[in-house]
């Protein structure tokens, strides 16, 4: 069985956050780290300001409905750091990303343990994130868009990789 951990590459929305913590505990997933300025819920040992965290818990949970507290959620200041700490535990490093090197995530076999990593609404993957990854893989498109929403993308991905 796949086990899965996400990564949140400086993401903006709060919004996004919530739905995709949602479908994280609808998918199993292990756990998610928040990087950067990405939102995220009121942690234990929260050094942030009250009124910060305090807004961003219930923005997100507004689409997490209560994802916000059944799924591990860690920050981490910055990808990097994410990333060397799943380098250090072995795991396999997918970016969800459109690129010339990508494969298609519908034909790719996850190995038993991998970090998805998932980059920011506008600017996508950050490159040192990106040249950090075992695997680049994307979601074909056939419309006029070149991209879907993060959170759906990012549940479209998980249910991929894990089921």
């Amino acid at each position: 069985m796949v086990q899965l951990t996400l990564i949140l590459d400086n993401l903006r929305s709060a919004y996004n956050i919530g739905a995709i913590l949602r479908t994280c505990d609808a998918a199993g997933v292990h756990q998610v780290f928040a990087c950067g300025t990405t939102p995220y819920p009121k942690l234990k040992n929260d050094s942030r300001d009250p009124v910060i965290s305090g807004r961003n818990t219930r923005e997100i949970a507004k689409t997490a409905l209560g994802a916000e507290k059944t799924v591990m959620v860690e920050h981490f200041n910055d990808t990097a750091s994410a990333i060397n700490y799943c380098r250090a535990h072995k795991w396999t490093l997918i970016g969800l990303e459109q690129s010339s090197e990508s494969k298609n995530l519908f034909e790719y076999s996850p190995p038993q343990n991998i970090a998805l990593i998932v980059g920011n609404e506008v600017e996508g993957l950050n490159a040192e994130a990106l040249g950090a990854c075992d695997i680049i893989a994307e979601i074909p498109q056939r419309g006029t868009k070149e991209s879907l929403n993060v959170s759906v993308a990012t549940g479209v991905a998980l249910y991929t990789l894990l089921f």
